[in-house]
């Protein structure tokens, strides 16, 4: 399947979305999803694994709820980071059972209703799991547990969604307590499940596998030394890397799995039900964001596009921009691609009131003036979902579309002043 939506289809989009009034004069930024390629792409992972297998979308990643409840019909389930992500997913229609509930912070109350709800829980460390085990004996319980173990094996190249190095705030360190580990699945005869979960973007395949391949054979040796096979669900996590860069071909996710399958073999076989956490790699490359250019500066050498979305909208790219790349494209005020090159490049200024908002520095693009649209490719996650509500600024319009674009879809109204107002009592 493609990787990156092309910019023939997101100008065919902007230009009916343009004809058809549904972007305003106040649009001055847009955030787009191609609905058929998000369902695209969901139903390829689906084929990929056994029909067993708990797809658990990482709710972080997107929470609108139209596009949960696209996610709900296809039969995928909801990871979630914090029980106010496990409520959005239950009232968005999710069955308990399809809820992966994974917060490293989680309270005695939060443990509770996950408990009573019979919500999947997994536990972030050995103290958790003796609340639960406390729990436990006051509530009877539908929800299947596992413990999040940390494999070790290394950091990728973004140290900030690195979370398997020799420390990490997640999970229980394997190399310093494997021997409490073995004995937690010894005491407790609900505990069946493993996690592990090595990064997001930023680490290789291979490093995911080495991941997996650590807590296949601890789970190896739990069977080994109980004499039954107590662990029954193995939740892999996500992290699986996507393409930002439209020149080079991503990882393939079938080859991650076809590896899986010649490796550790006994994860497809009946015994296991395998969970899986992809966020990142599902909504991605399904969305784009128009931003119009308000101003254009001239400077010695350089160029700067003041646009409307900034730091607020892209957080990990303003921080972190050698990390977090993005492809930008130029539309005309008609919504007609610019090509050519200015014989200046552009720094690409958000509307906050810090130096640091600036989404990316030195990028090469055709002459920019006031009332081009800038496209940022590839934001169909890990963006809205971080709004920052600093400097007071209203959350844009969000459309979906579908059919090439013979149906379009509000998923969310641009906020308004008195949304602001309201958010600040």
């Amino acid at each position: 399947m493609i990787s990156n939506l092309s910019i023939t289809k997101i100008q065919s989009t902007f230009q009916t979305a343009l004809k058809n009034g549904l972007i305003r004069n106040e649009d001055s930024s847009v955030i787009f999803y191609d609905l058929d390629y998000l369902e695209e792409r969901i139903r390829y992972l689906v084929s990929l694994f056994p029909t067993s297998a708990l797809h658990g979308i990482a709710v972080k990643a997107n929470p609108l709820i139209f596009i949960l409840k696209i996610l709900n019909q296809l039969g995928v389930g909801a990871e979630a980071a914090s029980l106010g992500e496990v409520m959005i997913a239950l009232n968005t229609g999710y069955s308990p059972e399809k809820i992966v509930f994974d917060s490293p912070v989680k309270t005695m109350e939060e443990l509770e209703f996950a408990l009573t709800t019979g919500i999947h829980i997994n536990l972030d460390s050995l103290a958790e799991l003796e609340r639960v085990a406390a729990l436990k004996k006051k509530h009877s319980s539908a929800s299947t547990i596992g413990i999040r173990i940390n494999p070790q094996v290394g950091t990728g190249t973004i140290l900030e969604s690195s979370v398997a190095g020799e420390y990490s705030k997640f999970g229980v360190p394997i190399k310093t307590r494997r021997n409490e580990l073995i004995e937690a699945f010894t005491k407790y005869d609900w505990l069946t499940g493993v996690h592990l979960h090595v990064g997001s973007q930023g680490c290789p395949m291979e490093m995911l596998l080495q991941g997996i391949g650590v807590v296949y054979e601890f789970v190896q040796e739990v069977h080994s030394k109980s004499g039954h096979p107590q662990i029954n669900i193995f939740d892999i996590g996500g992290g699986f890397p996507i393409s930002y860069d439209h020149h080079t071909v991503p990882a393939s996710m079938e080859e991650y799995v076809s590896t899986m399958k010649n490796r550790f073999p006994t994860l497809f076989s009946d015994h296991f039900t395998l969970f899986t956490e992809f966020g990142r790699w599902a909504h991605v490359n399904s969305g784009w964001t128009m931003s119009r250019v308000e101003y254009v500066k001239h400077d010695i050498g350089i160029n700067t596009a003041m646009i409307h979305v900034g730091a607020d909208l892209f957080l990990r790219e303003c921080l972190n921009p050698e990390s977090w790349p993005h492809v930008y494209s130029v539309l005309d005020k008609d919504g007609n691609l610019k090509t050519g090159k200015d014989k200046n490049p552009y720094n690409l200024a958000g509307p906050l009131c810090f130096s640091g908002d600036i989404l990316a520095k030195n990028v090469e693009l055709p002459v920019v003036v006031e009332g081009d649209y800038l496209i940022i490719h590839d934001t169909g996650g890990y963006t809205f979902s971080m709004w920052s509500h600093y400097n007071s600024r209203q959350t844009p319009r969000i459309l979906g579309y579908f059919k090439d674009c013979a149906r379009f879809e509000i998923l969310k109204e641009r906020g308004t002043d008195q949304d602001l107002v309201d958010f600040w009592k």
